[in-house]
């Protein structure tokens, strides 16, 4: 499955605000994911920051004039309209949110948010209580009614240097909003997928704990990944240092019960289970309530029994189980024991001793191997293109 932003035709629209300086850089990734963009600036934008920045990005013309078309096909504001596949308006001031709840068309912007028939998102930007005022909560009410997503605002400093709700959608939360949106309607829609993410955490004593070296990532792209594809996905992760994704149900857990417990209510309403989390495969048998001091013992030993093996035990109907091989060595050969130890539907193997793969890297070489004991081996690559091959062989074994 492709990006679902390469080839796709964003009019980003741009309003005059202090985190204008988002919009360049929403641009620019917006670009390097392949997609096109057509950038709208209003009069007051340009006051903050210059076209030639966008114009540099994008590669494409800036329209920032009503009356003066630079496209044959007709007044730029409506040629770029017609085709978009998304309008995006970031940073989006009080006043224009006011214009366009109300239906104004009195520049480019609006006019082309009128002339448009694609998926419409706006991310406000104002400064402390203003967001939140009666008259903009009811102009915010309008847009939502009529489809209209709204993205953020988030609370933080503002440009004044107050603190409230109004600080714009940062980038990359703003990305995975336009990704969303624009996953509607791809192969996974319909689908409700179950990601476990992170290494779970024993307690041995209150400030001790027994964990393994997982980052989170693969599960996290792979939750991405789902949701940017359609799927209606819930992130059940142990302790990580990553930001909570977009448009994502998460539920965080501590301990390898606690997953346990989770997963297993979870699933029941689940199509698909992905056990990307690296559960502790031991525990300590009895944690201590109180801490140990260092200086009242010489040696110490710590009883460990056997954790639940949670995938095994998750076998409702109908659910279609993917597991993870973290191996050190045999990759293919251990990894298809528990591919059927585990009674799963798919593993995915990878060797951590190589370079750039498995814990705490950016990047991943899996294999993915399905009942049939058929492999497929792919090249290095950023661990959410390998989130993307995986789901990719989840849905052509479903369809089978």
């Amino acid at each position: 499955m492709p990006d679902p932003l390469s080839g796709k035709n964003i009019v980003l629209g741009v309003c005059g605000s202090a985190a204008s300086y988002k919009a360049v850089d929403l641009a620019s990734k917006l670009t390097q994911r392949g997609a096109l963009v057509n950038v709208i600036m209003t009069d007051a934008a340009q006051r903050f920051i210059s076209r030639l920045y966008f114009n540099a990005i994008t590669r494409r013309k800036v329209v920032s004039d009503i009356f003066s078309p630079t496209y044959d096909s007709g007044m730029d504001h409506i040629a770029i309209a017609k085709n978009a596949d998304i309008f995006v308006v970031a940073p989006t001031t009080i006043n224009k949110i006011a214009h366009i709840a109300n239906g104004f068309a009195n520049d480019a912007l609006t006019d082309a948010l009128m002339a448009s028939n694609c998926p419409v998102i706006l991310a406000p930007a104002s400064d402390a209580h203003m967001y939140q005022k009666p008259s903009n909560q009811e102009n915010i009410k309008r847009l939502q009614d009529r489809g209209v997503i709204i993205a953020g605002p988030e609370f933080g400093v503002m440009a004044s240097g107050l603190h409230g709700i109004g600080r714009m959608m940062e980038v990359p939360e703003l990305m995975s909003c336009i990704s969303m949106t624009l996953g509607r309607n791809l192969h996974l829609e319909g689908l409700k997928i179950l990601v476990s993410a992170g290494g779970v955490q024993e307690n041995i004593d209150p400030v001790r704990v027994l964990t393994n070296k997982s980052s989170g990532k693969m599960g996290y792209a792979l939750a991405e990944s789902a949701r940017d594809q359609g799927a209606e996905v819930t992130l059940v992760s142990a302790p990580t240092s990553l930001k909570a994704p977009f448009g994502i149900k998460l539920i965080e857990v501590v301990s390898s019960d606690e997953m346990h417990q989770v997963l297993l209510s979870e699933c029941k309403s689940s199509d698909v289970l992905i056990m990307a989390a690296a559960v502790s495969d031991w525990k300590p048998k009895t944690p201590l309530l109180d801490k140990i001091k260092k200086e009242d013992l010489e040696s110490w030993s710590l009883e460990l029994i056997k954790t639940p093996d949670i995938i095994s035990q998750i076998n409702h109907k109908n659910l279609f189980k993917i597991g993870f091989a973290a191996e050190t060595s045999n990759l293919k050969e251990n990894a298809l024991k528990k591919l059927k130890a585990k009674q799963l539907h798919m593993i995915v193997a990878n060797d951590v001793t190589k370079d750039n793969v498995g814990f705490g890297h950016d990047t991943n070489k899996i294999s993915i191997i399905d009942t049939n004991e058929n492999i497929q081996d792919f090249p290095l690559m950023s661990k959410y293109d390998a989130a993307t091959k995986i789901l990719d062989s989840m849905a052509a074994l479903l369809k089978k």
